[in-house]
C-alpha cells in the first residue's frame, strides 16, 4: 500500500463504525487531489475493504469489518499506527508484554498517552484483553507489580474478550466504549477487530 493510500484507510480503522462521505475522506485524510482520494477509495471497495452505499444523493463509504481480509488488514494499520508514536515508551511496554501469562491478548493504549496529550506524571493506561479461557485476575497478578514500578507508572486493566464485547454493547457510557475511541493497538489487531465486528453486528456504533 501506498503511504497516500495508508493516510486514507488509516481513518477508516480509527473509526471502523463511522460511515465517511468523499469530502469528509479528503478533508481528514490530508490530500489535496480529489481524484487520488476517488481511486483509492474505489480500489478499496473493489477489493472488498470498504463498503459504498447511497444515502439519497451522497455516497458513503465505511469499512467491511465483517470480511476476514479486511480485519487481517485493518488490524496491521492499527499496529503499524501505534508503533510509530513518538511519545510512548515502547521498551517499557514491552517488558510487560513479555510477562503476559497467555499467548492471546489484545495490547492497547488508551487515555493520555493515546491521544498523545499527557503530561509529565501521566500514567500510561493498558488494557488487556484476553481469551475467555484466562483469568484476567491471574493476568492482573503476573502484572501488577512490574506497571506499578514502571516510570511512568502503568495502570493495568484486563478484560476477557466477552467482557469487552458486553461493555461494547451495552448502551451505557463505560469504559469499553472509551476504549474503542481512543487507542493505540500494540498487538492483537486482527482480534479487536473481530470483535468490533461482532459488537457492530450487534448495533455498537460509537
Amino acid at each position: 500500500m501506498l503511504k497516500k493510500e495508508y493516510e486514507i484507510f488509516a481513518q477508516f480503522v480509527k473509526f471502523p463504525w463511522q460511515r465517511f462521505t468523499f469530502k469528509e475522506i479528503k478533508k481528514l485524510s490530508g490530500k489535496k487531489s480529489e481524484g487520488y482520494v476517488y481511486d483509492a477509495l474505489k480500489r478499496f471497495v473493489v477489493s472488498g475493504s470498504l463498503k459504498e452505499e447511497k444515502a439519497g444523493n451522497v455516497v458513503l463509504y465505511s469499512l467491511n469489518v465483517e470480511s476476514l481480509r479486511t480485519q487481517s488488514y485493518a488490524g496491521f494499520i492499527a499496529e503499524y499506527m501505534a508503533w510509530n508514536e513518538e511519545q510512548i515508551p515502547y521498551r517499557d511496554l514491552e517488558k510487560i508484554a513479555s510477562k503476559i501469562p497467555t499467548d492471546f491478548y489484545i495490547f492497547i493504549i488508551t487515555g493520555s498517552y493515546a491521544k498523545n496529550c499527557q503530561k509529565k506524571g501521566s500514567d500510561i493506561d493498558i488494557v488487556i484483553i484476553v481469551d475467555d479461557n484466562t483469568a484476567p485476575k491471574r493476568v492482573y497478578s503476573e502484572l501488577k507489580y512490574a506497571c506499578e514500578m514502571n516510570i511512568p507508572p502503568i495502570h493495568l486493566y484486563v478484560f476477557k474478550r466477552s467482557e469487552m464485547l458486553a461493555m461494547l454493547l451495552d448502551k451505557k457510557a463505560n469504559y469499553g466504549t472509551e476504549i474503542a475511541r481512543n487507542n493505540l493497538i500494540l498487538s492483537g489487531g486482527e482480534n479487536y477487530f473481530r470483535i468490533m465486528s461482532e459488537a457492530m453486528k450487534n448495533g455498537f456504533n460509537g
